[in-house]
């Protein structure tokens, strides 16, 4: 009898740390799943990018394009006159792909594109505005000198492509020399900071062809074998490939 006594005795608490080790792994699943519903809230929701649904008007000028030709110079000009539907003077933009970020070269269009480019030479009165926030220039040149001075703007001009720079020859010893030539139309055409991107406006679409081409020539040449692909669009209106390759080879 003491036997079996004892026999049930440790069959019971055989059952009892059973139960207990169940019931602790069933603890420690429920925390676990509780710590993961946790850092799921906490994740940031990404949105699903919605497909961009175009008008019907870009849709049937787009429907006489054919996207898989490159169109030499002239005639990718033509179309693209051709296909903008916007009921103003729209702007003929040129969008290029290169083959590695921070390329730039310096550029002289041989016709206006239409858009005066203000040019100011920094100085104490300029950097005064500046510091209130009153900015009515799209280009600022600035002696070596006054570097100091310009440090204290940088987080103002910085972000706004505006912080003179030697690389771009906006910081010359020269500016009023730098300021002639930008006003007669010289600009350095340079990369997106992250990606192998360019653009630039070459006129309007109210301009003589042969004069865009000129302008679209003058930007092939000057990038020579460094252009991956190029595209030129109206303000509203497809892009059009350029065979850009007809320019490389002459």
């Amino acid at each position: 009898m003491g036997s079996k006594k004892n026999v049930d005795m440790t069959q019971t608490e055989s059952d009892v740390k059973k139960e207990a080790e169940t019931e602790k792994e069933a603890k420690a699943k429920k925390e676990a799943g509780a710590e993961k519903e946790a850092t799921d809230e906490k994740k940031p929701v990404v949105p699903k990018k919605s497909k961009k649904i175009r008008g019907k008007k870009y849709q049937a000028v787009r429907a006489q394009l054919d996207k898989t030709k490159a169109y030499d110079p002239a005639q990718a000009i033509a179309l693209v006159k051709k296909f903008s539907y916007a009921k103003f003077d729209a702007s003929v933009e040129v969008h290029i792909v290169v083959k590695e970020v921070g390329t730039s070269v310096n550029l002289t269009l041989p016709h206006s594109t239409g858009k005066s480019v203000k040019v100011v030479i920094a100085d104490d009165q300029v950097l005064a505005e500046v510091e209130k926030g009153n900015i009515d220039f799209d280009v600022l040149l600035a002696a070596p000198e006054l570097m100091p001075k310009l440090a204290k703007l940088a987080k103002i001009l910085g972000p706004k492509g505006l912080m003179p720079n030697p690389k771009n020859g906006t910081l010359t010893p020269k500016p009023e020399l730098k300021k002639k030539e930008l006003e007669a139309g010289t600009f350095t055409l340079k990369t997106e900071n992250k990606a192998p991107l360019m653009h630039l406006v070459i006129g309007k679409v109210s301009m003589e062809d042969k004069t865009l081409e000129e302008n679209l020539l003058a930007i092939i040449r000057a990038l020579k074998n460094k252009i991956v692909k190029l595209v030129i669009t109206p303000s509203m209106g497809p892009a059009i490939r350029v065979n850009h390759q007809l320019e490389e080879n002459k």
